[in-house]
């Protein structure tokens, strides 16, 4: 049963010996619930001030500021059959990979499992503890800097309130899950999640960049030389990449494809004062760029433009799927987004969609979207509104085959 504790019952770990005994107890359990909280806003990577801990009988807080060596935790989570559950876990992810390069053998979320069986994603922790608990948090200490010492009661109160449900929320949400009939959609949503952090953690993301929608491929490549020097230098000074240079000024550099100093510093919001040890690493990206061969430009692939109407068309049919997610318990936006519809509309049309298939297109979603797009394309169904009063008031009425416009007479609409 899960196990509960007072609230002013609790391990402060700050020393090394302290957390080789922690490890150790929790080694004895099969699972390990924990939360970070980390500070993300002056340094190049997310700094980690403080860790939750909990399993049957243990309660803990780790000042990871004090006790900054984290390797025996880590390596424990990443031994057979232990499950790591928390919540959102994004960063903490973020933090196991870049200390040991390697996943928690079992990990659940329990954000992205209670999408899996209820209507609302992404949800908060303090939402989550509400609606499968029915229990209140503590919801102070929301803006407080985890880098000071020292920490009040009320700090790590807060900071305990992460961990303190996360097992009895675990378990009610995989019964939930194995009551639907979910359990491997989640362990397949939990393998491509960890994929895509892992993805986004160790392969450089020059193209998130905001603003190179509309960028030549020319400027497209200055803009790759430009990512990797300023991601180089923030690395190296330990700050954040857009202190370096912002995405805006980057973007801008890139449509005017002069490496001269002159140019560049002549420009609106360069005028600052380390411009002189920046200039010229600027220089540099901005002529790499410019000296690519053409055929290495980012940004050339061929494909047919997709239809205007496929813009309609996917909101139409996400529309629909909204409905269906609801009725099945599942969150609408965790199946996926308009745009995601009119990627696998454009598959299906024959248009280029990237290189990859369509989220919408495999695993646990191709099952609740393939049907009901291929009904809705092919005439074989039609949505239509239902009661005006209803919570749903859209319907999916369904026609027999071949007969494209008559409704079976024996089955009625089905409410969305």
């Amino acid at each position: 049963m899960p196990h509960t504790r007072p609230s002013d019952s609790f391990d402060h770990v700050t020393t090394d010996s302290q957390l080789a005994d922690l490890v150790d107890r929790l080694a004895q359990h099969s699972f390990v619930a924990f939360d970070t909280e980390f500070v993300s806003e002056h340094t190049y990577r997310s700094q980690l001030c403080l860790m939750q801990v909990a399993a049957p009988g243990i309660l803990a807080v780790i000042d990871t500021l004090k006790v900054p060596e984290l390797k025996p935790f880590w390596n424990l989570l990443t031994e057979p059959n232990r499950t790591t559950v928390v919540h959102a876990g994004r960063e903490e992810m973020g933090f196991i990979l870049h200390a040991i390069s390697a996943r928690p053998s079992k990990l659940f979320d329990v954000q992205l499992a209670a999408g899996l069986v209820d209507h609302d994603y992404p949800a908060g922790y303090a939402s989550i503890v509400r609606r499968f608990l029915n229990l209140p948090t503590n919801k102070g200490e929301t803006r407080t800097d985890w880098r000071q010492r020292p920490l009040s009661q009320a700090q790590l109160d807060y900071a305990l309130d992460d961990v303190r449900h996360l097992e009895k929320i675990w378990r009610k949400i995989e019964g939930k899950l194995e009551a639907l009939g979910r359990t491997a959609w989640m362990e397949e949503e939990m393998a491509s999640w960890q994929a895509e952090v892992e993805e986004s953690f160790i392969r450089k993301r020059w193209r998130r960049v905001s603003g190179l929608s509309g960028l030549s491929r020319r400027e497209l490549a200055v803009a790759r030389e430009l990512w990797h020097w300023r991601d180089a230098v923030a690395e190296s000074r330990d700050m954040p990449p857009k202190r370096v240079l912002r995405d805006d000024l980057l973007v801008e550099l890139c449509k005017r494809k002069s490496p001269d100093p002159n140019q560049i510093s002549a420009i609106r919001g360069m005028q600052r004062s380390d411009l002189r040890h920046i200039l010229g690493g600027l220089s540099e990206a901005i002529e790499r760029g410019l000296a690519l061969p053409e055929d290495e430009c980012p940004g050339g692939e061929k494909f047919s433009a997709p239809p205007p109407q496929l813009a309609v068309l996917g909101q139409f049919m996400a529309t629909a799927l909204a409905g269906v997610c609801r009725q099945m318990q599942l969150a609408p936006a965790l199946v996926g987004t308009a745009s995601d519809m009119r990627d696998l509309l454009a598959h299906k049309l024959g248009y280029h969609a990237g290189d990859r298939d369509p989220l919408l297109a495999s695993g646990w979603r191709a099952e609740v979207v393939g049907p009901l797009v291929d009904d809705l394309l092919s005439g074989r169904a039609a949505l239509r509104i239902g009661d005006l009063r209803s919570h749903d008031p859209l319907v999916i009425e369904r026609f027999e085959s071949g007969s494209g416009t008559s409704p079976l007479p024996p089955t009625p609409p089905t409410p969305l």
